[in-house]
This record gives structure tokens, C-alpha cells and sequence, in this order.
């Protein structure tokens, strides 16, 4: 009777959170302790619940209550592994960041998989010179130093995926390492009925922007390649057309408003030629101001010259 009331009483807790929270997390547990889970619950507290629990009771909750509440049945897919679920009130990506930053280091444990690269650093091990053989099974290359083996450059231990071998576990325990962190892994967001990944929390307004320019440039580039005019393709087309015009006014005795001042220098070869030559001369940076000085400087020249003749010759 005791555990039956127990799990009545889990299935209501968990169909209050679901009725309570419209937003949720779905995160893997692997590793994570339960000392570790009550300061996550003591971090989160004012606006976020962490509940845990068997899968199988999980399920029972969500199917026996699925027609009356069809969101439930999303969830179900999704309840696989050593999972739990995070309800919150507060900003998705802010509760996320909290969470995943709370992470215990942890020693590597044998038959279990690399979660990132792991390192030897060269320099001294404080280890006896008899275990040199130990380093020789893993190609770590040393020397023997001051009576204790010494590393000799540094060395990739473990590839991250790998799965982690005993001698690995041993040598990493001698040398003190701690590679790997723990901590809760986020697989899944659940918010108002829609389940989405949580990489969505990592975009910004801007990266929207630019997936909305890049859009709207590819429908006005096929608009125009197929003459199929849309709104994202105005513009240009507008644009072409007044090109148009100008070339065919300019090629006839017609002439438009905006071809009007290009028309009267085209019929100009003087003000044409005056124009050019401004643009070059303005290109040269200080042109005219340099032929002024250069004349100075020469007569600078001129007269030191003199001055060390003078010299010269009362020597």
C-alpha cells in the first residue's frame, strides 16, 4: 500500500508541474550524484523544479493521461536513458546556462567513453624510475631525472569518444589527473507543446536577420532569372529599368530627367576632359602643393651647395 501511494502521489507531482510550468527541459543524468542534484535544486529553487524518476512510472503517467492532455504524448517519445525532466517559469537560456555551468570534476573510470581530449604535460611525475616500462606501454616517451621519471613532451592520452582502457585510468590516477566533468545534459526543450533542440537558445536576433536577408536575396535572384516579379525582387527590377532607360536616352535624341546631366556632358568633350583631369589630379593627394615645395627645396640645395664651395676655399 506505502509504495502505491508512493508513485500515486509522483504521478500527481508530475502532472502538477506539467499544468504549473509550460516550459520544460529534458536532461541526461549520467554520472551526476545526488549531492550534486540537491545543489542543483538549491541553485534553481525560486523559479525551477528538477524531479527525477523511473522511466517506466514516467510513461505510465504520460500514456494514462495522454487523451486528456495531448502535449503529454510529445514528451513520451523522448523518455529513454538515465534522463529527467526540469520544469522552469524563468528565461529558457538563462536556466540552461545556470545548470550546465554547475559541473563536479571526475576521475576516468574504465570502459566508459572519452568526453574530450585528454593531455599528458611534460615534466617531472614524482614517480619511481622502475615504472618507466608502464609509460613505454602507452609510447609516452621520458628520461629519467633527478631519481624520478620525467615526461618528455606532451602526449594525447585519449581522443574524445574513445573509450577509456585500464592502463589510461591507472597512469591518469598516478599523475593525479582528473579529466573529465560531470554535470546535467540538456537533450531536449519541451515549451507549449512543441519539443525542439536546445541549440535553438543559441540563436540571436542577428543571426535571424541574416538567415531573412540571405532568404529574400534568393527569391529576388530567381525572380529576376525567371521574370516572375515579386516583392523582394521590385526593387531591382525598378532599378534595371531605369538602366534601360538611361542607355536608350543617351543613344537617341530623347532625353529623360535622370539622364539629363550625363547627356550634356557626353555632348561636352571639353567640360568632359576638364572633369577627368580634376579627378586625376585630386587622385594624386597634394600634387600641386608638392610641385610648389619642390622648387623651394631645390634652392635649398642650390644655396648649401654654394655655402660648402665657400668653405672650401678659405680652407
Amino acid at each position: 500500500m506505502a509504495k502505491m501511494a508512493k508513485k500515486e502521489a509522483y504521478a500527481a507531482k508530475l502532472l502538477q508541474y506539467f499544468d504549473e510550468y509550460d516550459k520544460m527541459f529534458v536532461v541526461q543524468a549520467d554520472n551526476v550524484g545526488s549531492n550534486q542534484l540537491q545543489q542543483l535544486r538549491a541553485q534553481v529553487r525560486e523559479n525551477t523544479v528538477l524531479l527525477m524518476g523511473k522511466n517506466t512510472m514516467i510513461r505510465r503517467v504520460l500514456r494514462n493521461h495522454g487523451p486528456e492532455n495531448p502535449d503529454l504524448l510529445t514528451v513520451l517519445p523522448v523518455v529513454v536513458g538515465n534522463i529527467g525532466m526540469v520544469f522552469t517559469k524563468g528565461d529558457l537560456k538563462e536556466v540552461r546556462d545556470k545548470i550546465a555551468s554547475n559541473k563536479v570534476p571526475a576521475a576516468a573510470k574504465a570502459g566508459t567513453i572519452a568526453q574530450c581530449e585528454v593531455f599528458i604535460e611534460p615534466g617531472p611525475t614524482g614517480m619511481e624510475p622502475t615504472m618507466t616500462s608502464f609509460f613505454q606501454a602507452l609510447n609516452i616517451p621520458t628520461k629519467i631525472n633527478r631519481g624520478q621519471i620525467e615526461i618528455q613532451s606532451r602526449v594525447k592520452l585519449l581522443d574524445e569518444g574513445q573509450k577509456v582502457g585500464s592502463s589510461e585510468v591507472a597512469l591518469l590516477q598516478k599523475l593525479g589527473i582528473r579529466p573529465f566533468s560531470y554535470g546535467l545534459k540538456f537533450l531536449h526543450v519541451f515549451e507549449n507543446g512543441q519539443m525542439y533542440s536546445p541549440k535553438v537558445l543559441d540563436i540571436t536576433d542577428d543571426d535571424l536577420l541574416a538567415h531573412v536577408k540571405s532568404g529574400l536575396n534568393n527569391i529576388a535572384a530567381i525572380s529576376l532569372a525567371t521574370n516572375y516579379p515579386t516583392q523582394p525582387s521590385v526593387a531591382h527590377s525598378m532599378r534595371n529599368g531605369l538602366k534601360n532607360l538611361v542607355a536608350v536616352s543617351l543613344a537617341t535624341d530623347y532625353v529623360i530627367d535622370a539622364a539629363k546631366e550625363l547627356k550634356e556632358l557626353l555632348d561636352n568633350p571639353e567640360a568632359l576632359a576638364a572633369m577627368a583631369a580634376a579627378a586625376a589630379s585630386g587622385g594624386g593627394g597634394g600634387g600641386d602643393d608638392a610641385k610648389e615645395e619642390a622648387p623651394a627645396a631645390a634652392e635649398e640645395e642650390e644655396e648649401s651647395e654654394d655655402d660648402d664651395m665657400g668653405f672650401g676655399l678659405f680652407d
